[in-house]
């Protein structure tokens, strides 16, 4: 019988033909091979190792914000679903991998018949019992073209691609827990800058209101240092109103509570980051996480394309066992009781309306959409990259112009408090540096805050933090 079934499969592949294998070729990259911008960057340190060789570990320096992170890799929900999917894809992997390999089973049963007399061949009415235990496998599909084999591989790729999401959820969680605490860092700063700036507007309308009522200043120069005061108490109201709802977006990132003791108070200890170079080449790029997940979903695309193919071609499956079958549960056991059953099955598509043809078609479409895909997350990847290297030119520009500024302001401001004070010049010299002077300091803790950003950035964009 096997013969025979053989012979019919060696006629069928005959008259249709052997499955071609669609060798898979990796997509040429559709970015330049350099970055285009932030070349002499100091993003890119010479000799500074790359970023996805860089741990998250090893690249935010301040403890706390590290225990942070640590809190929120625990306890995100986010990151939990995505450690979940994992486990669910690699089961459904598991599944279909056991599905090249025959299902070898046990089975145990007994019947009892009632005949009726009319029915006998004894005239008489009466029961029949049958009693069996057989083992064997049942319906073991024989992969001649293929087709388990690229259901196993695309499953394969699929959890693959699985844990590259994963780890690009870690990256992004991490950067958005860095970026959230920075920005709480700053708020803090910004509000210890307000409180320090109403105790100088308020030290400032305490001796110009002194020196009124001696009669040697005006009462507009009082109404304008009490303005400046004003000024500074709107200030802390904001930052003292802002400051709890950047404590509740770290919250719902971190997935609970902060302790008061890992929460920031300095920007300039907590900005203390390793640094990282992005390397002249954008080849760097293919290892992100999100790409390689791209890539494994295209890999799964081109699977389904050798399984669609093979359904062009006939399905051999085998269902055999052995076992024991007796009418008497007392010689079931007996060698006389033997039985066994080979049953191969041969399935020759010949004419099913177009349906195979329309799932192959499928599976090509599906393999050009994980291409455009593919080479979509690369496009993405490149411009982020490329917009953080060259921002981050400009922002260091900016904060040593903001620097410098800061430096002549408040030599400024010391000079026209020292000439309102000689009754040189009126209180307004005095209200315009201070004003501007707040301005810039505010300005500053802005411009540190996006620089630090722009690094956790560059970190997310090449690749680190998995």
């Amino acid at each position: 019988m096997m013969r025979k079934l053989t012979l019919l499969a060696c006629i069928a592949v005959f008259m249709t033909g052997c499955p071609r294998a669609v060798k898979y070729q990796v997509p040429q990259s559709p970015v330049p091979a350099k970055w285009t911008a932030g070349s002499d960057s100091p993003a890119a340190v010479a000799g500074a190792p790359a970023a996805a060789g860089v741990k998250w570990q090893e690249f935010f320096a301040d403890t706390r914000l590290r225990s942070v992170i640590d809190l929120t890799l625990a306890n995100n929900r986010d990151l939990r679903i995505a450690s979940l999917n994992i486990e669910k894809v690699q089961n459904m992997y598991r599944i279909q991998r056991v599905a090249q390999y025959p299902v070898v089973g046990v089975a145990a049963s007994v019947s009892s018949t009632w005949i009726p007399k009319d029915m006998g061949s004894s005239g008489n009415a009466h029961s029949v019992q049958e009693y069996s235990v057989s083992f064997g496998t049942a319906s073991w599909e024989l992969d001649l073209f293929g087709r388990v084999r690229s259901l196993k591989e695309a499953a394969l790729q699929q959890y693959l691609a699985t844990e590259q999401v994963r780890s690009a959820t870690q990256i992004s969680l991490v950067s958005a827990v860095a970026n959230s605490y920075l920005a709480l860092t700053a708020d803090r700063e910004n509000l210890k800058l307000a409180r320090a700036t109403l105790e100088t507007q308020q030290a400032s309308y305490d001796l110009i209101r002194s020196i009124r009522d001696l009669g040697m200043t005006s009462d507009l120069e009082v109404s304008q240092a009490q303005s400046q005061v004003d000024a500074a108490k709107v200030e802390i109201a904001i930052y003292s109103s802002q400051l709890p709802l950047d404590e509740n977006a770290l919250n719902l990132l971190v997935g609970s509570p902060v302790p008061a003791d890992l929460l920031p108070d300095d920007l300039g200890k907590v900005a203390s980051f390793k640094d990282i170079s992005a390397g002249l080449s954008s080849d760097v790029l293919l290892g992100r996480p999100d790409i390689l997940a791209a890539e494994h979903q295209l890999r799964a695309a081109h699977a389904n394309i050798g399984a669609a193919r093979a359904a062009f071609f006939p399905r051999i499956s085998l269902t055999t066992g052995v076992g024991l079958v007796s009418g008497d549960l007392t010689d079931l056991f007996k060698w006389g009781a033997r039985t066994w059953a080979f049953a191969p099955q041969i399935i020759f598509p010949i004419f099913d309306y177009g349906a195979r043809k329309a799932g192959l078609n499928i599976a090509g479409v599906d393999r050009d959409i994980a291409v455009a895909e593919y080479e979509k997350a690369i496009q993405s990847a490149f411009r982020e990259v490329n917009d953080a290297l060259s921002l981050r030119k400009t922002l260091v520009a900016q904060q040593d112009a903001l620097q410098a500024l800061l430096s002549t302001l408040e030599e400024t401001y010391r000079l026209s408090e020292a000439r309102y004070k000689g009754g040189i010049d009126s209180y307004l010299s005095v209200l315009v540096a201070q004003r501007s002077l707040y301005s810039v300091q505010q300005q500053l803790v802005g411009i540190r805050l996006a620089r630090q950003s722009n690094l956790v950035a560059l970190y997310k964009v090449l690749g680190g933090g998995a």
